[in-house]
Protein backbone atom coordinates (compact mmCIF):
# COMPACT_ATOMS: atom_id res chain seq x y z
CA UNK A 1 0.00 0.00 0.00
CA UNK A 2 1.24 3.60 -0.69
CA UNK A 3 2.08 6.02 1.89
CA UNK A 4 -1.03 7.70 2.75
CA UNK A 5 -0.44 11.99 1.56
CA UNK A 6 -2.78 13.18 4.82
CA UNK A 7 -2.38 11.28 7.71
CA UNK A 8 -4.01 13.54 9.97
CA UNK A 9 -7.36 13.32 7.89
CA UNK A 10 -7.25 9.03 7.88
CA UNK A 11 -6.06 9.61 11.63
CA UNK A 12 -9.20 10.82 13.03
CA UNK A 13 -11.46 8.99 10.80
CA UNK A 14 -9.03 5.67 12.71
CA UNK A 15 -10.49 7.36 16.10
CA UNK A 16 -13.87 8.71 15.03
CA UNK A 17 -14.83 4.97 13.81
CA UNK A 18 -12.74 2.48 16.47
CA UNK A 19 -12.83 4.89 19.69
CA UNK A 20 -15.09 7.96 19.73
CA UNK A 21 -18.45 6.44 18.13
CA UNK A 22 -18.14 2.96 19.49
CA UNK A 23 -16.46 3.63 23.36
CA UNK A 24 -17.19 7.02 23.67
CA UNK A 25 -20.55 7.73 22.33
CA UNK A 26 -21.76 4.36 22.74
CA UNK A 27 -23.61 3.87 19.43
CA UNK A 28 -24.81 1.22 18.25
CA UNK A 29 -23.06 -0.93 15.22
CA UNK A 30 -26.24 0.23 13.11
CA UNK A 31 -25.68 4.04 13.62
CA UNK A 32 -22.26 3.62 13.48
CA UNK A 33 -22.54 1.70 10.17
CA UNK A 34 -24.77 4.59 9.05
CA UNK A 35 -21.66 6.84 9.72
CA UNK A 36 -19.54 4.88 7.73
CA UNK A 37 -21.83 4.59 4.66
CA UNK A 38 -21.48 8.33 4.75
CA UNK A 39 -18.11 9.05 5.55
CA UNK A 40 -16.52 5.78 2.93
CA UNK A 41 -18.94 6.88 -0.03
CA UNK A 42 -17.91 10.40 0.18
CA UNK A 43 -14.41 9.57 -0.08
CA UNK A 44 -14.88 7.40 -2.96
CA UNK A 45 -16.66 9.81 -4.89
CA UNK A 46 -13.77 12.40 -4.52
CA UNK A 47 -11.02 9.74 -5.16
CA UNK A 48 -13.38 8.92 -8.37
CA UNK A 49 -13.51 12.62 -9.65
CA UNK A 50 -10.26 13.47 -8.68
CA UNK A 51 -8.89 9.88 -10.25
CA UNK A 52 -6.54 8.78 -7.76
CA UNK A 53 -6.34 6.46 -4.70
CA UNK A 54 -7.75 6.81 -1.61
CA UNK A 55 -4.30 7.70 0.30
CA UNK A 56 -4.24 10.48 -1.78
CA UNK A 57 -7.19 12.10 -0.75
CA UNK A 58 -6.89 14.82 1.37
CA UNK A 59 -8.71 17.39 3.51
CA UNK A 60 -8.36 20.20 1.55
CA UNK A 61 -10.34 17.62 -1.45
CA UNK A 62 -13.21 17.08 1.11
CA UNK A 63 -14.78 20.86 0.42
CA UNK A 64 -18.07 21.92 -0.04
CA UNK A 65 -18.50 22.05 -3.61
CA UNK A 66 -16.88 18.03 -3.74
CA UNK A 67 -19.87 17.65 -1.10
CA UNK A 68 -22.59 19.18 -2.70
CA UNK A 69 -21.57 17.16 -6.17
CA UNK A 70 -21.34 14.13 -4.05
CA UNK A 71 -25.11 15.20 -2.41
CA UNK A 72 -26.37 15.78 -5.96
CA UNK A 73 -24.98 12.52 -6.70
CA UNK A 74 -26.68 10.41 -3.94
CA UNK A 75 -30.00 11.64 -5.14
CA UNK A 76 -29.38 11.29 -8.89
CA UNK A 77 -29.00 7.66 -7.89
CA UNK A 78 -32.76 7.24 -6.64
CA UNK A 79 -32.69 7.78 -3.21
CA UNK A 80 -34.65 10.91 -2.10
CA UNK A 81 -33.98 13.80 0.23
CA UNK A 82 -34.29 12.15 3.94
CA UNK A 83 -31.12 10.29 2.52
CA UNK A 84 -29.26 13.34 1.04
CA UNK A 85 -29.52 14.72 4.50
CA UNK A 86 -29.10 11.80 6.51
CA UNK A 87 -25.53 11.82 4.50
CA UNK A 88 -24.46 15.30 4.94
CA UNK A 89 -25.71 14.75 8.84
CA UNK A 90 -23.42 12.46 8.85
CA UNK A 91 -20.21 13.83 7.63
CA UNK A 92 -20.97 16.83 8.99
CA UNK A 93 -20.65 14.92 12.30
CA UNK A 94 -17.03 13.94 11.55
CA UNK A 95 -15.95 17.13 10.41
CA UNK A 96 -17.37 18.32 13.98
CA UNK A 97 -15.22 16.11 15.57
CA UNK A 98 -12.29 16.77 13.86
CA UNK A 99 -12.57 20.25 14.64
CA UNK A 100 -12.91 19.39 18.37
CA UNK A 101 -9.85 17.00 18.10
CA UNK A 102 -7.48 19.10 15.94
CA UNK A 103 -7.96 22.81 15.61
CA UNK A 104 -6.03 22.67 12.39
CA UNK A 105 -8.93 21.18 10.74
CA UNK A 106 -11.80 23.76 11.99
CA UNK A 107 -11.31 25.64 8.54
CA UNK A 108 -12.41 22.40 6.75
CA UNK A 109 -15.29 22.22 9.12
CA UNK A 110 -16.38 25.63 8.03
CA UNK A 111 -16.04 24.94 4.49
CA UNK A 112 -18.53 22.02 4.58
CA UNK A 113 -20.78 23.53 6.97
CA UNK A 114 -21.80 26.22 3.60
CA UNK A 115 -23.77 23.48 2.45
CA UNK A 116 -27.04 23.18 3.77
CA UNK A 117 -29.91 20.45 4.51
CA UNK A 118 -31.70 20.21 1.61
CA UNK A 119 -35.86 21.46 2.70
CA UNK A 120 -38.15 18.05 2.04
CA UNK A 121 -41.59 19.74 0.53
CA UNK A 122 -45.07 18.88 2.34
CA UNK A 123 -45.62 16.37 -0.17
CA UNK A 124 -42.39 14.02 0.68
CA UNK A 125 -43.20 14.60 4.76
CA UNK A 126 -45.49 11.57 6.13
CA UNK A 127 -48.38 12.69 7.79
CA UNK A 128 -48.39 10.97 11.45
CA UNK A 129 -50.55 11.02 14.36
CA UNK A 130 -49.30 11.57 17.85
CA UNK A 131 -50.37 8.55 20.42
CA UNK A 132 -52.64 10.21 22.07
CA UNK A 133 -54.58 11.16 18.75
CA UNK A 134 -54.40 7.56 18.31
CA UNK A 135 -55.99 6.69 21.13
CA UNK A 136 -58.69 9.01 19.99
CA UNK A 137 -59.34 7.83 16.92
CA UNK A 138 -59.53 3.98 18.27
CA UNK A 139 -62.35 5.19 21.17
CA UNK A 140 -64.73 6.15 17.94
CA UNK A 141 -66.24 2.97 17.19
CA UNK A 142 -68.99 1.71 19.29
CA UNK A 143 -67.89 -1.92 20.06
CA UNK A 144 -71.80 -2.78 21.31
CA UNK A 145 -72.82 -2.93 17.77
CA UNK A 146 -71.90 -5.37 15.75
CA UNK A 147 -70.77 -2.62 12.77
CA UNK A 148 -68.91 -0.60 15.57
CA UNK A 149 -66.92 -4.13 16.89
CA UNK A 150 -65.78 -4.46 13.29
CA UNK A 151 -64.80 -1.24 12.98
CA UNK A 152 -62.73 -0.67 15.88
CA UNK A 153 -61.15 -4.19 15.29
CA UNK A 154 -60.59 -2.42 11.74
CA UNK A 155 -58.88 -0.03 13.03
CA UNK A 156 -57.23 -1.93 15.64
CA UNK A 157 -55.56 -3.99 13.03
CA UNK A 158 -54.83 -1.04 10.79
CA UNK A 159 -52.60 0.71 13.59
CA UNK A 160 -51.08 -2.49 15.29
CA UNK A 161 -49.69 -4.28 12.01
CA UNK A 162 -49.18 -0.81 10.21
CA UNK A 163 -51.01 -3.23 7.31
CA UNK A 164 -51.44 -1.13 4.34
CA UNK A 165 -55.24 -0.95 2.65
CA UNK A 166 -55.27 -3.73 0.23
CA UNK A 167 -53.29 -6.19 2.64
CA UNK A 168 -55.88 -5.48 5.07
CA UNK A 169 -58.68 -6.51 2.70
CA UNK A 170 -56.96 -9.45 1.39
CA UNK A 171 -56.33 -10.81 4.62
CA UNK A 172 -58.24 -14.33 5.26
CA UNK A 173 -59.33 -15.75 8.88
CA UNK A 174 -56.67 -18.54 8.37
CA UNK A 175 -53.90 -16.07 7.91
CA UNK A 176 -54.00 -14.91 11.60
CA UNK A 177 -51.70 -17.68 13.01
CA UNK A 178 -52.03 -19.00 16.49
CA UNK A 179 -49.78 -21.80 18.16
CA UNK A 180 -46.50 -19.02 18.32
CA UNK A 181 -45.58 -16.63 20.65
CA UNK A 182 -46.51 -13.73 19.93
CA UNK A 183 -49.52 -14.38 17.36
CA UNK A 184 -48.88 -13.42 14.13
CA UNK A 185 -50.55 -11.98 11.24
CA UNK A 186 -49.43 -13.54 7.58
CA UNK A 187 -49.77 -10.49 5.04
CA UNK A 188 -49.91 -10.58 1.07
CA UNK A 189 -48.12 -7.14 0.06
CA UNK A 190 -46.46 -6.32 -3.25
CA UNK A 191 -45.99 -8.66 -5.47
CA UNK A 192 -47.82 -11.27 -3.42
CA UNK A 193 -45.06 -11.47 -1.34
CA UNK A 194 -46.00 -12.55 2.51
CA UNK A 195 -44.33 -11.65 5.31
CA UNK A 196 -45.69 -11.90 9.18
CA UNK A 197 -46.08 -9.36 11.42
CA UNK A 198 -46.66 -10.20 15.25
CA UNK A 199 -49.82 -8.51 16.91
CA UNK A 200 -50.26 -7.22 20.22
CA UNK A 201 -51.94 -9.48 22.82
CA UNK A 202 -54.68 -6.93 23.11
CA UNK A 203 -55.05 -7.09 19.48
CA UNK A 204 -56.03 -10.50 19.90
CA UNK A 205 -58.90 -9.70 22.18
CA UNK A 206 -60.56 -7.45 19.65
CA UNK A 207 -60.07 -10.59 17.52
CA UNK A 208 -61.84 -13.08 19.79
CA UNK A 209 -64.80 -10.75 19.77
CA UNK A 210 -65.09 -9.88 16.09
CA UNK A 211 -64.63 -13.86 15.32
CA UNK A 212 -67.36 -14.57 17.59
CA UNK A 213 -69.76 -12.67 15.97
CA UNK A 214 -68.55 -12.59 12.36
CA UNK A 215 -67.07 -16.20 12.03
CA UNK A 216 -68.94 -18.16 15.12
CA UNK A 217 -68.72 -21.29 12.73
CA UNK A 218 -65.30 -21.40 11.07
CA UNK A 219 -62.14 -23.06 12.13
CA UNK A 220 -58.29 -21.44 12.31
CA UNK A 221 -57.88 -22.36 8.86
CA UNK A 222 -60.82 -21.19 6.79
CA UNK A 223 -59.85 -19.38 3.85
CA UNK A 224 -62.84 -17.04 4.33
CA UNK A 225 -62.35 -13.47 3.84
CA UNK A 226 -61.38 -11.48 7.30
CA UNK A 227 -63.80 -8.43 6.58
CA UNK A 228 -66.48 -9.47 4.47
CA UNK A 229 -69.90 -7.69 3.18
CA UNK A 230 -72.93 -10.03 2.18
CA UNK A 231 -74.31 -10.09 -1.47
CA UNK A 232 -76.60 -12.11 -2.41
CA UNK A 233 -76.01 -14.61 0.02
CA UNK A 234 -72.59 -14.58 -0.77
CA UNK A 235 -69.88 -13.94 1.40
CA UNK A 236 -67.38 -11.42 -0.24
CA UNK A 237 -64.49 -9.42 1.04
CA UNK A 238 -64.87 -6.09 1.96
CA UNK A 239 -64.00 -3.38 -0.62
CA UNK A 240 -61.25 -0.81 0.09
CA UNK A 241 -63.67 2.15 -0.49
CA UNK A 242 -65.92 1.37 2.09
CA UNK A 243 -62.39 1.17 4.68
CA UNK A 244 -61.85 4.16 3.34
CA UNK A 245 -65.15 5.77 4.34
CA UNK A 246 -65.19 4.24 7.41
CA UNK A 247 -61.71 6.14 8.42
CA UNK A 248 -62.83 9.59 7.58
CA UNK A 249 -66.26 9.20 9.14
CA UNK A 250 -63.96 8.45 12.55
CA UNK A 251 -61.73 10.75 11.86
CA UNK A 252 -63.85 13.76 11.90
CA UNK A 253 -65.53 12.55 14.91
CA UNK A 254 -62.11 12.11 16.73
CA UNK A 255 -61.51 15.66 15.74
CA UNK A 256 -63.97 17.22 17.44
CA UNK A 257 -63.03 15.56 20.36
CA UNK A 258 -59.16 15.86 20.30
CA UNK A 259 -57.14 18.60 18.43
CA UNK A 260 -54.22 16.52 18.10
CA UNK A 261 -56.60 14.44 15.22
CA UNK A 262 -55.81 16.30 12.03
CA UNK A 263 -59.34 16.77 10.31
CA UNK A 264 -58.27 14.01 7.41
CA UNK A 265 -57.45 10.86 8.77
CA UNK A 266 -56.48 8.17 5.96
CA UNK A 267 -55.30 4.40 6.57
CA UNK A 268 -51.94 5.03 5.59
CA UNK A 269 -51.46 7.42 7.98
CA UNK A 270 -51.63 4.87 10.77
CA UNK A 271 -49.31 3.00 9.03
CA UNK A 272 -46.69 5.85 9.53
CA UNK A 273 -47.84 6.51 13.01
CA UNK A 274 -47.32 3.09 13.85
CA UNK A 275 -43.69 3.55 12.31
CA UNK A 276 -43.44 6.18 13.53
CA UNK A 277 -44.13 5.84 17.13
CA UNK A 278 -42.11 2.14 17.10
CA UNK A 279 -39.14 4.19 15.90
CA UNK A 280 -39.37 6.50 18.94
CA UNK A 281 -39.66 3.91 21.12
CA UNK A 282 -36.36 2.27 20.26
CA UNK A 283 -36.70 -0.45 17.27
CA UNK A 284 -33.78 0.42 14.82
CA UNK A 285 -34.06 1.64 11.56
CA UNK A 286 -33.06 -1.15 9.90
CA UNK A 287 -35.46 -4.26 12.20
CA UNK A 288 -38.55 -1.28 10.99
CA UNK A 289 -37.77 -2.08 7.62
CA UNK A 290 -38.01 -5.30 7.76
CA UNK A 291 -41.49 -5.31 9.34
CA UNK A 292 -42.54 -2.57 7.01
CA UNK A 293 -41.70 -4.77 4.61
CA UNK A 294 -39.41 -2.00 2.95
CA UNK A 295 -37.28 -3.67 0.06
CA UNK A 296 -34.92 -0.56 0.64
CA UNK A 297 -33.79 1.24 4.02
CA UNK A 298 -34.01 4.46 2.02
CA UNK A 299 -37.72 4.00 2.42
CA UNK A 300 -37.75 3.96 5.80
CA UNK A 301 -35.80 7.21 6.58
CA UNK A 302 -38.75 9.03 6.41
CA UNK A 303 -39.48 8.11 10.07
CA UNK A 304 -36.17 9.19 11.50
CA UNK A 305 -37.06 12.68 9.19
CA UNK A 306 -40.56 12.43 10.47
CA UNK A 307 -39.13 12.12 14.26
CA UNK A 308 -37.23 14.99 14.05
CA UNK A 309 -39.56 17.17 12.25
CA UNK A 310 -42.25 16.38 15.54
CA UNK A 311 -39.67 17.57 17.86
CA UNK A 312 -39.05 20.61 15.63
CA UNK A 313 -42.82 21.38 15.91
CA UNK A 314 -42.90 21.00 19.56
CA UNK A 315 -40.33 22.94 19.73
CA UNK A 316 -41.66 25.97 17.73
CA UNK A 317 -44.81 25.06 19.80
CA UNK A 318 -43.21 25.93 22.98
CA UNK A 319 -41.36 28.64 21.66
CA UNK A 320 -42.90 32.78 22.37
CA UNK A 321 -43.11 34.36 19.11
CA UNK A 322 -40.98 37.45 20.65
CA UNK A 323 -38.28 35.05 21.36
CA UNK A 324 -34.18 35.13 19.79
CA UNK A 325 -34.71 31.08 19.91
CA UNK A 326 -37.18 31.07 16.81
CA UNK A 327 -34.69 31.99 14.20
CA UNK A 328 -33.31 28.97 15.10
CA UNK A 329 -35.72 26.58 14.32
CA UNK A 330 -35.83 26.62 10.65
CA UNK A 331 -35.93 22.94 10.09
CA UNK A 332 -32.92 23.42 6.76
CA UNK A 333 -30.50 23.29 9.75
CA UNK A 334 -31.85 20.27 10.40
CA UNK A 335 -11.57 -9.23 -3.93
CA UNK A 336 -8.93 -7.13 -1.79
CA UNK A 337 -7.26 -3.80 -2.45
CA UNK A 338 -5.37 -1.35 -0.98
CA UNK A 339 -8.36 0.95 -0.58
CA UNK A 340 -10.13 -1.61 0.95
CA UNK A 341 -7.48 -2.23 3.16
CA UNK A 342 -7.11 1.52 4.47
CA UNK A 343 -10.92 1.54 4.82
CA UNK A 344 -10.59 -1.67 6.92
CA UNK A 345 -7.59 -0.26 9.10
CA UNK A 346 -8.88 3.63 9.69
CA UNK A 347 -12.72 1.65 10.75
CA UNK A 348 -14.37 2.29 7.91
CA UNK A 349 -15.30 -1.31 7.08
Amino acid sequence: MGGIIDTTLFGLIRDYFKIYLPNQRRCSPHTIRSYQTAVESFLDFTKERRNISLSDVTFKMLDKDMLASFLDNVESKGCGIPTRNLRLNCIRAFFNYAAQVDPTTIIYKADVSKVPIKKISESNIVKCMNEKAIKALLEQPDPLTKKGLRDRFILVLLYDSAVRLQELIDLRVCDIRFGKTPVIAVLHGKGNKAHEVPLMNQTMKHFEHYKQVFHPDEGAYSNSPLFYMVRDGVKTKLDGSTVRKLIILYGRAAHNCCADVPEHVTTHMLRHSRALHLYQHGMDLTLLAQWLNHSQLETTLIYAYADTEQKRIQIEKATPRNSPLRSKLNSNRYTVNDDETLKKLHGLK
